[in-house]
């Protein structure tokens, strides 16, 4: 049986980043598949988790925004619409800031 691809791997630098209630969270600034990258600046359980699982760093966007990562199991859905757009299946809040 097929398998689904893995929504993380599809996800570029520079695409739109919406949260699970289409509000806009910002733009890709990197994607690192799991086990590669970086260090994530968060504290040391969610860097190692989001070590194992890949992440994006996501710019954040709007008044008094920052920049945010999202977990690789966080990626719902990769749309190449309007130069690609990255739905979250959960909401902006939820999100782990960059320190």
């Amino acid at each position: 049986m097929p398998t689904e691809p893995d929504p993380l791997a599809q996800v570029n630098v520079g695409m739109r980043v919406i949260d699970s209630a289409d509000d806009q969270v910002g733009t890709v600034a990197d994607v690192y598949m799991p086990g590669t990258g970086p260090e994530p600046k968060a504290d040391a359980g969610h860097a190692e988790r989001m070590r194992r699982g890949g992440y994006v760093r996501v710019e954040g966007s709007g008044l008094l925004a920052h920049d945010v990562y999202v977990e690789g199991p966080q990626v719902a859905e990769v749309t190449e619409i309007d130069g690609g757009v990255v739905k979250l299946s959960v909401p902006r809040d939820s999100l782990i800031r960059v320190r």
